[in-house]
């Protein structure tokens, strides 16, 4: 339910009485999108409105709506002291109907069931501090969405709330009987009047909207503002999409003799999986390594800084193909220097002529003490035009805090590039990435390199059965998993990942991992700063 309360709406004016003033009457005020650093201002704010209803909202509730949703997230500044607050989420709202409850539709104030795609604005909270009441605060806001609303294309905005005045009158008259006389101005409600000047309605009378709160004639009421400018969207050309269909090659390790040779066979893939009309084709992690042969002789370390001098003009290469062949490539890894230190990079070369990459965060010892490498600290949210994907290198899947922060940004692909010598190491990997899957309720896609290379120091077996997994749940395959490669063979892989099972299984499955977590008990922070920018 949207906590609005009696508080932070203007209360009826007395009639033949000057209006009051506000205590300081030079305000400047400006709206704006909420900012993590806004918390102190909104907890401070909801403990005083929300004391005896549950309280402040806590930081990771805060922090999770801004995250899924950040311009929805809104608040009223009044010479840089945040002084109200409106939050909101957007739902396909046939999935809820009217019959759903406050706890269930926001995902109890997290709102990792936000769908960008939705149809309807749905109110989370708007509240006031109570010194600054009087300034008309709430219309702004509600000002504010509206606004949003339209800018966005949304057919409505609806919101849950109370009717402050009817437990005293619930003795003498129905819910029904009470809003037809607030329509009629015969009885004045806090809320309800308020909300029927800003043009919303009464489209149902619920009960047990909000359980937590107890009282007397325990009804609520579900308010609906309709947008009449709203247009239905047309399925165009480069839509969101449902279905994403991913490629996925199982490399062979094999000598060239040149990057010439090396990019000819990348482009002999990049050209077969493209024409099964894929949206994207995954490498694994240092597939480039046949190029490391001529450097054999150098110490380790050396020779992967001179492969790492090769790494700028194989990014423009993909960047090409991915171009040409309209496909977006994840280019496994490849290593990188960078102010004379070396990172284990994976490529992410758009098919609209962007880049971005993802440096691996967490180093084997034999990376670390063999060839020198060194971890990333930025842990990045891809946007494409197939949606939001997340790459996480080999080792890093095996550390569930990386995909659960990208699952909690609204990453529903996630890919692995790997590369693992022996059957045990792989099935680390495996293993790891199939509990991924099932933990973030997301796609799991894992590339990995076959074969021998003789000469290559370190590469010189393989080990790896690629696989697409999935969450385990009716609507999925018995065994979680969509397709899997044959152990220690050259081939690809093509499968359809349905997005639109992601959100029913988050919101309807068996289990629901993502909304089923004790918050009031542990919660989950990254500590660096991150981008996700794209390049050009």
């Amino acid at each position: 339910m949207e906590k609005v309360t009696a508080t932070e709406i203007p209360q009826k004016p007395v009639k033949k009485s000057a209006p009051r003033k506000p205590r300081n009457t030079r305000h400047k005020l400006a709206l704006r999108a909420l900012k993590p650093e806004d918390y102190p201002f909104v907890r401070d704010i909801s403990e005083k409105v929300y004391q005896n209803v549950g309280g402040a909202w806590r930081q990771e509730q805060f922090l999770s709506m801004l995250a899924k949703f950040p311009e929805g997230q809104l608040c009223i500044e009044d010479k840089g002291r945040v002084i109200a607050c409106a939050l909101a989420l957007i739902v396909n709202y046939d999935k809820y109907t009217d019959l759903h409850t406050y706890e269930k539709i926001t995902d109890s104030g997290f709102i990792t069931n936000h769908e960008s795609d939705g149809d309807t604005l749905y109110g989370v909270d708007i509240f006031v501090d109570p010194e600054f009441r009087g300034l008309r605060l709430g219309r702004r806001l509600y000002d504010a969405r509206k606004e949003l609303c339209h800018s966005l294309n949304l057919k409505r905005i609806v919101a849950g709330g109370w009717m402050p005045g009817f437990p005293a009158l619930a003795d003498q008259m129905t819910p029904q009987a009470y809003i037809e006389q607030v329509k009629e101005k015969k009885i004045y409600d806090p809320v309800l009047t308020f909300q029927m000047a800003n043009g919303f309605h009464v489209r149902k009378i619920l009960t047990n909207y909000w359980p937590s709160i107890a009282q007397k004639a325990n009804y609520a009421i579900l308010l609906e503002w309709i947008n009449i400018y709203y247009t239905e969207k047309e399925q165009l050309v480069g839509a969101a999409k449902s279905v994403v269909r991913v490629g996925v090659v199982q490399w062979q390790m094999r000598t060239v003799a040149s990057v010439e040779e090396f990019l000819k066979q990348v482009e002999f893939f990049v050209d077969a999986v493209s024409g099964y009309k894929a949206d994207f084709i995954v490498f694994p992690e240092l597939f480039n390594a046949p190029l490391l042969a001529p450097y054999n002789k150098e110490k380790p370390s050396e020779a992967m800084r001179m492969l790492a001098a090769q790494t700028d003009k194989l990014r423009e290469e993909f960047i090409n193909l991915a171009l040409a062949y309209n496909i977006n490539i994840i280019a496994g890894s490849m290593p990188e220097l960078r102010e004379d230190q070396l990172y284990n990079v994976s490529l992410l070369c758009r098919r609209d002529g962007t880049w971005d990459q993802q440096d691996k965060i967490h180093l084997t010892p034999s990376e670390e003490d063999y060839w020198g490498f060194r971890g990333g600290n930025r842990l990045s949210v891809f946007q494409t035009d197939a949606g939001k994907i997340g790459i996480l290198i080999c080792y890093d899947v095996e550390f569930p805090e990386l995909p659960r922060i990208l699952a909690d940004r609204g990453v529903n692909i996630l890919f692995v590039p790997f590369s693992t010598d022996t059957k045990n190491a792989f099935l680390r990997v495996k293993h790891c990435a199939m509990a991924r899957a099932v933990e973030n309720e997301c796609y799991v896609v894992i590339s990995g390199n076959v074969g021998n290379l003789p000469n290559v120091e370190n590469m010189d077996i393989q080990y790896a059965q690629s696989a697409v997994f999935t969450p385990s749940d009716i609507s999925f395959p018995q065994d979680a998993m969509i397709a899997e490669a044959i152990p220690n063979t050259e081939m690809t892989l093509i499968a359809d990942l349905n997005l639109n099972l992601l959100r029913e299984i988050r919101t309807e499955g068996s289990v629901r991992n993502m909304r089923d977590r004790r918050h009031d008990l542990y919660r989950l922070q990254w500590l660096e700063s991150e981008t996700g920018d794209s390049r050009s």
